[in-house]
């Protein structure tokens, strides 16, 4: 068996793995996962098919960093230009944020 070159204390696995990114179904593909630590990998061929669907269905590196600002009393979360696009986003609109363990969640409510 293979040994996991991530931990090196578990094996490699061979398993169907259902690839998510940022909440949008991709697919389910071959990969590897690690019986000690979960950790999981493709091949390139994968890889290179779970990155066309992804850019294809527009979310291929839509995650950013951005500040956060003092405005007045509060703070604010700048959003950056290609998530704005990508949720269709608009000025004044309404979202309802909360916190979920160490996230920020905001939703929008169009």
């Amino acid at each position: 068996m293979e040994k996991c070159p991530m931990c090196k204390k578990g094996y490699l696995k061979k398993i169907v793995n259902k690839e998510v990114i940022y909440g949008v179904y991709l697919g389910d593909f071959p990969a590897k996962k690690c019986s000690f630590c979960n950790e999981t990998w493709v091949d390139g061929k994968t890889m290179e098919k779970i990155e066309k669907i992804a850019k294809e269905k527009g979310i291929w590196g839509l995650g950013a960093k951005t500040k956060i600002t003092k405005t007045g009393n509060s703070l604010a979360v700048r959003i950056p230009k290609k998530i704005v696009d990508y949720l269709k986003l608009k000025n004044g609109e309404e979202a309802y944020i909360h916190p979920e363990d160490r996230k920020l969640i905001i939703e929008a409510k169009s």
